[in-house]
């Protein structure tokens, strides 16, 4: 049995307090008759992903001028929505974000499904996104459950069991708050009490609208939860890095990765393979190559990397396998992804290039 009385509390909190987003309709909006876009609420949710408010706004922002509906991003080309990415980071989601725009664009004539399980079928949706745009931009009641949501309801009813084992109990209760009415609401809602309150360390319990029912700060055990297993250590990996730049017109040699895999599709410098022994130096051709002193550091998801960076001028041929020169009229080193970019940043200072 749905508990609305809550739900009631968090929705007059967020009619105060929603915060201001670009991709959001805000209550005040809502309540004028304005109903959010389904491909910029997809589009807020999959550059959300692993990755904070701050960080994807201006990300937001530039993609919905350069494509402001799912069908101008279908016919973009690959290389400008990649370029465009670049230094969001888990460059997957920006693969399945042309896979998902392009099938949305030729099987459901450029309107995103409004069903959970519809959602579901498309490229890069799983099941949390999937509730998200089926609540946040068709108003359907379906549980909605992010990190920020997670924390909130381990802390209302102090649930102790460690994530994840404690996702099913956190999602029946989620699912139990969750209203018939104005459930993206309700859904962003707590996604707000979670990043501007009820936060992971110090929350502000004193003005919660959950005060009076929150089992966790009853128990004082709030601060503690939602309690986590132990992370294994990530392992580190090693690798070179060979940045080489042509004499006559200052061309830079680049090199597009694979398209699946790790930074897949993305322009970056050679590079040896990154294993966790140190590998041996295989520059992408022969010349003076000389070591530039301090390393590019850089942290993915499951392994800290450490980077040794070559750097040489050079007139060799101009065609060097998969390799490609670019001028600088083309090159830019905002397309390149974080650690690629990390890279140029070490090495621009070096008298070589001067």
């Amino acid at each position: 049995m749905r508990d609305l009385s809550l739900s009631e509390k968090l929705l007059d909190w967020y009619d105060l307090h929603a915060r201001d987003l670009p991709w959001r309709v805000s209550p005040r909006q809502r309540l004028a008759g304005v109903t959010p876009d389904p491909y910029r609420v997809w589009l807020s949710e999959i550059m959300l992903q692993q990755t904070t408010v701050a960080a994807v706004t201006p990300y937001f922002h530039d993609f919905t001028r350069r494509w402001p509906t799912v069908s101008h991003l279908a016919n973009a080309k690959d290389s400008d929505v990649m370029a465009a990415w670049a230094g969001l980071g888990y460059y997957a989601r920006a693969r399945n974000l042309l896979k998902c725009a392009r099938v949305v664009y030729s099987e459901h004539g450029g309107k995103f499904p409004a069903s959970h399980e519809q959602l579901l079928s498309l490229p890069g949706i799983g099941p949390y996104t999937s509730a998200a745009i089926s609540a946040i931009a068709f108003d359907l009641p379906s549980p909605v459950m992010d990190g920020n949501i997670e924390r909130v309801t381990s802390r209302l009813f102090a649930v102790e069991a460690p994530l994840p084992k404690s996702k099913p109990i956190l999602f029946a209760h989620v699912a139990d708050l969750t209203p018939t009415e104005r459930p993206g609401d309700f859904a962003q809602a707590m996604m707000d009490l979670g990043a501007t309150i009820c936060t992971p360390r110090s929350p502000a319990c004193g003005i919660c609208p959950f005060q009076e029912h929150c089992e966790g700060r009853r128990q004082g055990i709030a601060d503690s939860l939602p309690r986590k297993l132990p992370k294994k250590p990530k392992p580190t990996r090693n690798g070179s890095l060979y940045i080489a730049r042509r004499n006559r017109d200052g061309a830079w040699l680049l090199q597009r990765r694979p398209p699946s895999g790790l930074l897949g599709n993305m322009l970056g410098w050679p590079s040896s393979e990154w294993s966790e022994t140190t590998p041996a130096m295989r520059p992408p051709f022969a010349g003076d190559w000389h070591r530039v002193e301090g390393e590019v550091r850089h942290t993915f998801t499951h392994f800290h990397l450490r980077l040794e960076i070559f750097i040489t001028r050079t007139d060799t041929p101009d065609l060097l396998d998969d390799l490609e020169w670019y001028p600088p009229p083309r090159f830019s080193p905002s397309h390149l992804p974080t650690v690629m970019r990390k890279a140029f940043d070490l090495i621009r200072g070096d008298e070589m290039w001067n």
